[in-house]
């Protein structure tokens, strides 16, 4: 059976969560709230689109009081603390604090360079996560975020966080230089230190990323995984942080329309739409996000720059949704493992789907003029009080 790296509480309370959902009748509710309290990092890696901005927005960063603002107004009982490097953000643990007080459940992403420095300021808990970035072994993540010896930095930082009692899990995010002997085998030694999960997915094709050259696009994608599936005996070999049916999607073997309401995210711009990955306008308020937001207008099959996306924050809700409805099919994936050979799932078509728009700059440009209306407010205020 497909080992899932997720505690029995975590289950129990997202289940039951759900299940309020679907009583009320709630077609569209998050399951995950992405949280990025900063821009700012202290790496460039060539595939991130996330930290190409101006120096006064990298300077920004949110308030505790909005972040945790942001966690009762989405509602949701996970939420996914990432950026930028969130541990650049003075105020973290004292946001975690907040989270973990409302009995929500916090996976705090990082690279894990402040990891160690940055330890004790944080407590056991089992409604807290820490989230490590790595995208294979040594040569493959060094590699990835573009300097040398940030592997072995992420790995000390792994063992020293089991050793205090934290729970760790990885996260991994695959280009098409993944060859699959390499991951599986990298899968191999992240269980043997000791890992609680692994999360796992294909790059998506940021438009801002350096390197536009090695995303995968989703048939090679579908490959990839069966293979590297197949070395771990139906991905039953390792323990996951995501759904079985999820990984069965990534083998191919499902058909899933994108759920981007699943994931909603919080940035310091406001509540991005649609997703995580895509930043085509921001709404003042989650109620504003969920009501006005045309979601049709997005996901593969609707959108360019969706085609090729199968990222967990798109599609684990769809995976999640369909185990609910189909819980037999669930059982069965998980009991069986991924299928890693016969033919795929037919694939969404993208003949109809609209070009894409790009309209960074102007989101760049409203919030350089907040920053610079705010400036010019503190300093007014400051000549006044002086003044006086």
């Amino acid at each position: 059976m497909v080992k899932l790296g997720i505690p029995l509480l975590q289950k129990l309370r997202v289940g039951s969560y759900v299940v309020r959902q679907r009583l009320a009748r709630r077609q569209r509710y998050p399951l995950v709230l992405m949280l990025e309290p900063l821009f700012r990092c202290n790496l460039a890696c060539a595939g991130c689109g996330k930290i190409d901005y101006p120096e006064s927005i990298l300077h920004q960063s949110m308030s505790v009081e909005d972040a945790l603002g942001a966690v009762d107004e989405c509602g949701a009982p996970v939420i996914s603390i990432a950026g930028g490097e969130p541990l650049l953000h003075k105020q973290m643990p004292e946001i975690v604090q907040g989270i973990i007080a409302r009995r929500k459940f916090v996976y705090l992403c990082t690279n894990a360079l402040l990891m160690e420095k940055k330890l004790r300021k944080f407590r056991p808990s089992p409604y807290f996560t820490w989230s490590v970035h790595l995208d294979g072994d040594r040569q493959m993540h060094d590699a990835s975020v573009c300097q040398d010896g940030v592997y072995d930095r992420a790995v000390a930082a792994i063992r020293r966080a089991k050793q205090s009692g934290f729970r760790v899990n990885i996260n991994c995010t695959l280009f098409n230089t993944a060859q699959a002997d390499a991951v599986a085998a990298f899968f191999d030694s992240a269980m043997a230190l000791g890992i609680d999960g692994i999360t796992v997915s294909p790059g998506y094709a940021y438009e801002r990323a350096p390197d536009q050259q090695h995303f995968l696009n989703r048939d090679r994608t579908k490959a990839l995984f069966r293979e590297i599936f197949r070395r771990g005996d139906g991905a039953r070999r390792w323990s996951f942080s995501q759904s079985t049916l999820f990984l069965d999607f990534l083998a191919g073997n499902q058909r899933y329309r994108c759920t981007p309401w699943g994931n909603p995210t919080r940035t310091i711009f406001g509540w991005q739409k649609p997703c995580y990955l895509l930043g085509e306008g921001y709404a003042k308020t989650f109620r504003e996000l969920m009501e006005e937001t045309d979601w049709d207008a997005y996901g593969t099959g609707n959108y360019e720059k969706c085609a090729d996306c199968m990222v967990h924050c798109g599609y684990e809700a769809s995976a999640v949704q369909d185990a609910i409805d189909n819980p037999l099919k669930a059982l069965s994936t998980g009991l069986r493992g991924v299928q890693t050979s016969g033919p795929m799932a037919p694939d969404i078509r993208l003949d109809r789907q609209r070009p894409a728009q790009y309209v960074f700059s102007q989101h760049v440009a409203h919030k350089l003029e907040e920053i610079r209306q705010n400036v010019g407010r503190k300093e007014r205020e400051s000549e006044i009080a002086g003044a006086n």
